[in-house]
Order: structure tokens, then sequence, then C-alpha cells
């Protein structure tokens, strides 16, 4: 604790303020101050978020100003909130955290290119959230620290007190409100650390568009050769955080980065994955990550200390945080040249998209708006329809300007650097879901090898007639009838119908966004 240091500038006046503590110490903190915290057998901080186990998107609000009001994507992901509003909710955070007896701060940075990245300053109340964002941000050493000066943005976490459901819009106890002039966030009423993370990028996806920067929710790895990056796009469920995992090239970063003119760079200094299921076998970058220094949200330990991944008594979002050097193959700085390849990973449940296409530009531009995956709906009615899931840029909920804008800042880049682009089915083949079979992940890691290689520049291609795209009929350790999709259907008319279906739903997703896009992307086939 640095006496000189107080945090009187941003409304708090609690004396005993621990700044950036090391690591240790706030291991010691949070064992001392809260509630059932403990040391797992594996040396993570084992932790609970309370009631809230995941993020609270409805709860979302940003503040309407007239210097970004122009700019902003309005609607549900970006619900606008009245300054005054927004001034109550602060308030209302600083005297929770006035009533404290210890005060938190982590600053750190957001974004490994320190000519791009901006300082960031988390304030709260629980050491276990100021451990969770000294790994989630990139850490500053003791030279920059004493340096720090003003942050860019300030984080209010007052997640143990609830909003007051009699202010003017707010409509739960649940408030976690964005003010993109005063680049502040101040959370009530949910102790879910995720929503720092993301908030955070949230503010990163307005700040980077401002100077021409491309944001993206994406994983990255680079060629240890060339330094070539690749990115992976996809969502929830897709195989970004597996097949990223690659031992024949560096890590980069999980989630979250940016396209400058110089490269990428990861914004993050750590990594938040999920834990259910997670066993050595299957994940063992991730498994032997999640160790001292480590944070385990929500994750159920025996009377042993021993981690149960398996358990999902609490919650099925299970969580690990851990620092991106923990991660063997990890490239410190998270920096990296142009990338050469973009993939766009989609679980197809309908089982009809083909494990691998070749993407023209145009191509590209409607299948990053489209962001599209598929989901299994098991109900207790038995019914298990596979549900279409669109969400635009492949990170719809941490959007701020519209779609059209991340898509043709992509554009741009793709065409300057020569980008190649590709969409890989990791879902479902020869039927749909409780018909075919899940496409094998050693098929999809030589799919993805080839990508790197450069095996599939010149592969063959044939033309699908119901959604525009080249297949890719050849690659290398991949049966070639399971590459063109009807092809391992036994029910070719059943094909045909699931196809249309999907390539539908497709068509009906994009209306939405046509308009902004339209000069970007020409008319295609059924799709587009």
């Amino acid at each position: 604790m640095a006496d000189s240091f107080d945090l009187r500038a941003h409304g708090i006046t609690v004396s005993e303020i621990h700044r950036n503590l090391a690591l240790g110490a706030l291991y010691e903190h949070a064992i001392r101050y809260e509630k059932d915290a403990c040391i797992a057998e594996n040396g993570a901080l084992a932790t609970y978020s309370g009631v809230k186990t995941g993020r609270s998107p409805k709860d979302k609000r940003v503040v309407r100003r007239p210097d970004s009001e122009g700019e902003v994507w309005w609607g549900s992901v970006n619900i606008p909130l009245e300054p005054q509003t927004f001034a109550i909710n602060r308030e209302r955070a600083r005297d929770y955290l006035n009533t404290r007896d210890r005060i938190y701060c982590t600053d750190g940075f957001a974004g490994w290119d320190p000519k791009y990245r901006f300082k960031v300053r988390v304030i709260c109340s629980r050491p276990y959230h100021a451990l969770f964002m000294r790994t989630m941000l990139v850490r500053p050493s003791k030279a920059e620290l004493s340096e720090f000066g003003e942050p860019d943005m300030v984080i209010y976490n007052a997640g143990g007190f609830p909003a007051n459901i009699y202010t003017a819009t707010m409509e739960s106890k649940t408030s976690v409100d964005i003010s993109i002039e005063e680049r502040e966030l101040v959370i009530l009423g949910t102790e879910y650390a995720g929503e720092m993370k993301k908030g955070v990028f949230t503010m990163a996806n307005y700040l980077a568009l401002k100077r021409g920067i491309l944001s993206m929710h994406c994983s990255a790895t680079a060629d240890k050769r060339t330094g070539k990056s690749s990115l992976f796009f996809g969502l929830s469920g897709t195989g970004k955080t597996t097949l990223s995992a690659d031992p024949k090239r560096h890590l980069i970063g999980d989630d979250e980065h940016c396209w400058s003119e110089e490269g990428i760079f990861n914004i993050e200094g750590g990594c938040y994955a999920k834990a259910i299921n997670l066993t050595r076998e299957n994940e063992p970058e991730i498994f032997e990550a999640l160790r001292f220094g480590a944070v385990l949200e929500n994750v159920v330990l025996d009377e042993n200390r021993l981690v149960n991944y398996t358990d999902a008594s609490i919650t099925e979002n299970t969580r690990g945080a851990y620092p991106i050097e923990f991660i063997r193959d990890a490239k410190i700085p998270c920096v990296a040249d142009h990338p050469s390849d973009i993939i766009f990973l989609t679980c197809d449940a309908f089982g009809v998209l083909p494990p691998v296409s070749s993407l023209s530009a145009a191509q590209t531009m409607y299948h990053f708006v489209s962001g599209y995956t598929a989901k299994v709906a098991g109900t207790e009615m038995g019914v298990n329809e596979p549900t279409a899931t669109f969400s635009p840029c492949f990170g719809g909920p941490f959007l701020v300007w519209r779609p059209s804008k991340y898509a043709e800042l992509l554009s741009v880049k793709i065409e300057k650097h020569g980008t190649r682009a590709w969409l890989v089915n990791t879902g479902w083949s020869g039927g749909g879901y409780g018909v075919g079979e899940r496409i094998k992940l050693t098929y999809t890691r030589a799919i993805i090898d080839a990508i790197h290689s450069g095996a599939l520049d010149n592969a063959k291609t044939e033309s699908d007639a119901i959604f525009g795209l080249e297949v890719v009929t050849e690659c290398p350790g991949i049966p070639s009838e399971l590459l063109i999709p009807r092809n391992v259907w036994r029910d070719k008319r059943a094909y045909e119908a699931a196809a249309t279906k999907l390539a539908s739903l497709f068509s009906q997703n994009f209306a939405k966004y046509e308009e902004g896009v339209r000069s970007q992307i020409p008319p295609m086939n059924t799709v587009g």
C-alpha cells in the first residue's frame, strides 16, 4: 500500500487502498477477506461470483451523449441510458465502495502494442476481482506503473450492491453502464468478473475503430518461422480456443485482438477459458495453465481441494483465468505480422455446410456480418432440432459501431494484405444432429494444418449450388467423400431440405444488415 496514492479524483475516500498488489498478497487477502475463497490443490485461487454466474447482456446500457450518439449502434445490444441515470448509478457505486474497509486498485493496459494501448484503472472491493483483472489486463512493469499517470478508462466495480430499480429506466437490480465520453464503466448488482473484461473490450471496440484500427472478437496464432498470423473467428462451441492452442504455432491470444497498420496485437494479458469438463488429455495447455497465479471461478472442489471439472452444480459456465504466458507456446509480447489467413469457424448442427470452403472477398464479408453457428435445442419435450445462431462480426454483444463499419474495415485490410479467408465447419456431417456425426477433431486439425501450410491454396474446388461456396474437394488427411456434404447424406432429399432451410435463415438474418453493407457485398447465389 503506497501512502502517496489515493483515489480521491475518482470520488473514493477510503484510506486503505491496495494498488497492484503482488500475486501472493492478493491470494492472502482473498483467503482472509473473501467468503469461501480457497487455494485449490492445483494452486489456483478458487472463488465464487455469487448469484450471477454469467454476463447480463440485457442489463448493459450505453450513455447517450451528443458526441457519440450518431456513431453508436443503438438497439438491443446498446440500450441507451440518460446521463443523469448514469450519474446516479456511478454515485451509488462510489457510495458503496466508500463503505468498504479496504479498496483494491488495479492499473494495467488494454493492448500489447504500446502505440495503440490504453490505460485502464479498476476500482473494486474484492481481491478476487483485483486478481482477475491483474490477469486479464496487460501487466505494467514497475517503471510503467510509476509513470502510469491518469487512466484512459475507469471501472467502478460495486457489484456487491444492487442498482435502484426506482431510478429512471432501471429495469432490474443489475446494471452495467458504459459512458464513452467519460470513459467509465459502472457495475452494480453482479459480481461476475467477466463483466469487467467485456467492458474493456466494448470500449476497445469503440476507440479502435475511431483510429482506423479493426478490433475483433477472435483468437490468433502465428507461424513460428515467418511471424505471419492467422485469425480464428467463432461463437461458443465452434472450437476457437481449442484450435488456436496449436503447439506447432505461437499463441497470440484466445479472444480479443486488434489489426493495425503494423499487424495484429492481443488486447488482453490473459485468457479466460471455459473449464467445464476440462481434461488434461483434450486440453493439455489449458489444464496445465490452471495453477498458482490462475483464478478458478465457480468451479467445484471436493473436500481435499481437488478440482472437479465435471461438476456443473453451480453453473455450466465454470471458468479459469490465467496469464497468457502460462501457455508454453505463447508469444510475448503478444503481437504478430498481418494475417495470412482468416478462418471462420461454424458448428453447423444442420450438417449441410462443407468441412472447408474457400471464400471470395464478397463471401468473406457476408459470413463475417452473419457470424453463424448452430446449437442443438434439447428441450424437456425431447425436441432436438438444430437452432441457427447469428452474431454479427462474431461478437455482436460487444459491438459499439454498426456491424457494417467493422465489415468495411475488414474488407480494406484483407485487400491490402492479400489475406485469404476460409469457412470451416466443425459441426455435423452426413446428417444433422441426431442423424449424422460430428466431424472429428483430428480432421478439423488436418484442415487447419493444410490451410497454414498452403496445401489448399491451389486445391480443387467445386461450387455449391445452394450456398455459392467454393468447396475444397481435396485435403491431405481427409477422406474426399467427406468434403462434399451432399455425398455423405443417405437421404438426398433430406439434405436438400435442410440446406434450403439454412440458406433461408441466412438470408433472413442478413436482411437486417444488408442496407449498410450492400456496396461491399454483391449478390451471391441463394445465400446473400
